[in-house]
């Protein structure tokens, strides 16, 4: 498994000093097989933890949609 880094706001990758300069709007990721892609999850990008969606459209530019 690897790690990347993507910024909350566009979900674009990013890279480390990215992510030290910004932790707060940035979140990092496993990845590697395991992943179905089935069902999209929300998370905090300060915290990493998951929120509702209703959260997460209260806060785009502060959480992180995916599917796994």
């Amino acid at each position: 498994m690897g790690t990347v880094h993507r910024s909350a706001k566009s979900g674009r990758f990013v890279s480390r000093a990215t992510v030290a300069r910004w932790p707060g709007k940035t979140t990092t990721e496993l990845v590697g097989s395991g992943t179905g892609n089935g069902t999209t999850v929300h998370r905090s990008a300060s915290t990493g933890r998951f929120v509702t969606e209703s959260a997460a459209k209260r806060n785009p530019n502060g959480t992180i949609s995916q599917r796994v």
